[in-house]
Parts: C-alpha cells; structure tokens; sequence
C-alpha cells in the first residue's frame, strides 16, 4: 500500500526531497531526526518510508497485517520526531515489498536517502546493515548512514 498523494507530492515538489527508511529501531529514528535537520535547513520535504513484507515463514501467525504494523511504526516514529500533527512537508509512506530493493527504487525520485546503519535484525556487530549497505551501492541519489544518535546540528552548517 502506498499514499499516492505523497508520490504526487514526491514528483511535483520544486524542494529537496528527503527520503528515510523507518523500521522502528534507534537508527531509523536517528535517521529521521537528521531528515528533519536537514529539511529544515534546506527547505525540503521528508518521505520517511516504513517498507514491510510476509515473513518467509507464517508458522504460527494466525491473523497479522503486515500493512497495519507497518503504518502504526511509521506513525509513532513521526509522532516521536514531529509531534501528533506533523508539518505539511512531511509525508508518510507504506509499502510491502523488500526493504533495500523499495528504498533504492524510491530513491530515483529523491534528492537524498537517509537509513540508520542498523536496523532491527542482522548481526549486532555488523557496522553496516544489509539494507543500508545496498542503499548506499545502489540509490540513484546521495546516501547518509546515520551511525549512533549524534545529528548534525543546522547550526553546524
């Protein structure tokens, strides 16, 4: 499921358009957070992007929406970052599909990609993520890896 109106927007918007995986960990949060820095400072627009998909195996899971979870992770991290009535340049997106192959595919309408150098999953030693590693191989547009919680500031800039 996608918000066609946040596609439009993507496509007729004249700012910056940032684009951020958000998959409900620390980094994806992180990442949001350096989004809004920078949509602030540049006057851009933020797509934070929660992208889901069918677990390979459904042993057990009687009854789960993939698509509810998804919307419920994306607006708590929005809520979290921008409070319960987030600005008119953010927009939220749902999409079932692979992460990495949905963000690299959106990114050909972004101005900039940002992830959280781990997600939920993987290896906890991993400095990079498998998704984050194939964003920053693969995006038609400039990649930021957020790592740790510290953002950069718009004073900074």
């Amino acid at each position: 499921m996608t918000d066609t109106s946040a596609a439009d927007q993507r496509r007729t918007a004249s700012r910056p358009h940032i684009l951020v995986g958000i998959d409900g960990s620390a980094g994806s949060l992180a990442a949001l957070r350096q989004a809004q820095v920078l949509a602030t400072a540049l006057s851009g627009s933020v797509e934070a992007v929660c992208i889901w998909e069918y677990p390979a195996t459904v042993v057990g899971l009687v009854e789960w929406s993939g698509a509810a979870d998804a919307r419920a992770i994306l607006d708590d991290a929005v809520a979290v970052e921008f409070g319960s009535t987030p600005p008119s340049w953010v927009q939220k997106t749902v999409i079932e599909g692979g992460p990495a192959r949905s963000l690299v595919e959106l990114s050909a309408d972004a101005d900039l990609l940002v992830v959280g150098s781990r997600g939920h999953g993987g290896f906890a030693g991993l400095l990079l993520g498998s998704v984050s590693s194939v964003c920053a191989e693969h995006s038609s547009c400039p990649v930021l890896i957020v790592h740790g919680e510290k953002i950069l500031s718009r004073s900074a800039m």
